[in-house]
C-alpha cells in the first residue's frame, strides 16, 4: 500500500503540512492521508479510519472504489427520521401500522428482516431500533412510507440530503440498502458518518449500541395472538461490540454484490475513530474477514493517534499605531483541536508570533500574528490570528504623535 494523499473532486481542497502529516480542508470535512509504516494489512476491498472530532483520516485503502454501501443506507434513511422528528413533523412515540409494502413477507429474498407482519402496530422507536439492530429491510420501509407517499418519494429525499451535504459518488435506489444500485465510497460514507454522529448523538446509546431487541411483543400483535405473540429476541448485527473496547457503533452490511461492509466508531479517552469498511469477500467467511480488519484499524488507530484539545489563553489585545484606537482584539478561525501521533502533546506549550510594529489602516480579518503550538519534540502546530475588527487610520495628529513614539522606541532599543 502506498502511502499518498488522496483527493475528493470539486470539493476545493488545500492543505497545509505540519508535524509530518498532510492535511486537507474542504467544506465536509478536514482530510488527511498518513502512514507511520506500521499500518495493518487488510483483506477487505477498501477502507478509512476518521478521528471523528477533526475529521482528519490518518488510514485509508482504496478510499474512494465505488462499492454498494448495503444496510449501510439505513443510516440515512435513520438520519431523514431523525430530522424529521427534530422539525416536529413525527415523535418517537406515535404509533405505525404499516402497509403491506413494509411487511417482511414483502421484502426481497434473504433480507434482514424485523419482521413486521399483518395487523401489527409499533412506535416510530421501534422502527428505529428494528433498522439499527436488527437491520430490518422491512423496517425500513415502514419509516420511508411514514414520510412519503412511496418508495421512491422516499429515495428522492435521501439523494437530496446526500448531494446537499455535498457528497459525489454516495447515491440511494432503496430505503434499505438491498439494491446493488445503491453505491458510496468509504471516504464518503466515513464523512456522513461524522455528520450523522453530529447531528444526532443520541443515537449510539440509544440505537446503535444497543446489543439486542425484541419483537414482535404482545404490544404489537392484534388481540387475538398476545398470549403467544411470537416473539424473537434479535442480537446486533455488529459483531464487535462488547468484543472491541470502545466500540458503540454504527452498523453491517451485506449483499453478494458488495461483499461484507461495516461503519464503525469507538471511543477512548476522549478521542473517537469512525472506520468504514468496505467490499470484505462476499464468499463464506467474509463476515470474519470484515471483523478482522475493523478489530485491527481500530486498536491501530487508537496506538497511533489521539485527539489532542490543547487549552490556550486569548491572546491580548495587540498594539496599533497610528490608527483611531490603540488596541485590536484578535482570534483564530479554525479549532484548536487537531489528531496527532499518539506520542505527542506531552509537555505543551504556546508562543504568540506577531507583527510589531502594527499599523493601521488594518480590515477585519487581516492576519496579523501567529499562535504557535509546541511540545517537548517540536511545533505542532501554527494557526493564524486574525483581527475581529477594522481599524481605520487616525487622524493627522495622531499619525504624528505616534510616529514619533516609534521613532523614540526604536531609537531607545539601538541605545
Amino acid at each position: 500500500m502506498k502511502a499518498k494523499p488522496f483527493h475528493i473532486p470539486s470539493l476545493r481542497a488545500a492543505f497545509f503540512i505540519l508535524s509530518g502529516v498532510i492535511f486537507f480542508t474542504h467544506p465536509i470535512a478536514a482530510q488527511t492521508s498518513s502512514f507511520r509504516g506500521n499500518e495493518p494489512e487488510l483483506g477487505s476491498q477498501s477502507s478509512v479510519v476518521m478521528d471523528a472530532a477533526t475529521g482528519t483520516f490518518i488510514f485509508y485503502k482504496n478510499p474512494d472504489d465505488e462499492i454498494p454501501p448495503a444496510s449501510l443506507t439505513k443510516l440515512m434513511t435513520m438520519h431523514l427520521v431523525f430530522k424529521e422528528i427534530a422539525a416536529g413533523r413525527a415523535s418517537l412515540d406515535e404509533i405505525i401500522s404499516p402497509t403491506r409494502e413494509s411487511w417482511a413477507i414483502n421484502q426481497p429474498p434473504g433480507s434482514s428482516l424485523m419482521n413486521i407482519a399483518n395487523g401489527q402496530s409499533l412506535s416510530l422507536k421501534d422502527l428505529l431500533l428494528g433498522m439499527a439492530v436488527f437491520s430490518g429491510n422491512d423496517a425500513a420501509a415502514a419509516a420511508a412510507l411514514r414520510f412519503a407517499p412511496s418508495q421512491n418519494e422516499f429515495v428522492e429525499m435521501m439523494n437530496r440530503e446526500a448531494q446537499a451535504l455535498g457528497f459525489e459518488k454516495t447515491y440511494f435506489y432503496d430505503s434499505a440498502g438491498y439494491w446493488e444500485f445503491n453505491m458510496t465510497t468509504a471516504s464518503e460514507f466515513a464523512q456522513f458518518c461524522r455528520l450523522y454522529l453530529e447531528a444526532h448523538p443520541e443515537s449510539l446509546r440509544e440505537y446503535h449500541s444497543v446489543p439486542n431487541f425484541s419483537y414482535p411483543r404482545a404490544e404489537n400483535v392484534a388481540e387475538r395472538y398476545r398470549e403467544n405473540p411470537g416473539t424473537r429476541l434479535h442480537r446486533n448485527h455488529n459483531n464487535l461490540l462488547g468484543r472491541v473496547e470502545g466500540v458503540d457503533g454504527f452498523k453491517t452490511g451485506y449483499i453478494p454484490e458488495a461483499g461484507y461492509n461495516i461503519a464503525l466508531t469507538a471511543e477512548r479517552d476522549g478521542t473517537r475513530f469512525i472506520a468504514v469498511i468496505l467490499g470484505a469477500p462476499a464468499e463464506r467467511g467474509g463476515d470474519r474477514i470484515r471483523d478482522d480488519d475493523g478489530m485491527k484499524i481500530i486498536e491501530w488507530s487508537f496506538a497511533n493517534y489521539k485527539t489532542f484539545r490543547p487549552q490556550v489563553d486569548f491572546p491580548e489585545p495587540f498594539r496599533v499605531w497610528k490608527g483611531k484606537v490603540n488596541y485590536v482584539n484578535t482570534i483564530w478561525d479554525v479549532p484548536l483541536e487537531f489528531t496527532v501521533p499518539a506520542e505527542r502533546g506531552e509537555d505543551f506549550f504556546w508562543n504568540i508570533e506577531r507583527e510589531d510594529p502594527l499599523m493601521a489602516p488594518l480590515p477585519s480579518g487581516s492576519h496579523i500574528g501567529d499562535l504557535v503550538l509546541y511540545d517537548s519534540l517540536g511545533e505542532l502546530r501554527r494557526l493564524p490570528l486574525l483581527t475581529t475588527e477594522e481599524i481605520s487610520e487616525g487622524g493627522f495628529f495622531k499619525r504624528l504623535f505616534d510616529s514619533i513614539r516609534l521613532f523614540l522606541k526604536r531609537f531607545s532599543k539601538k541605545e
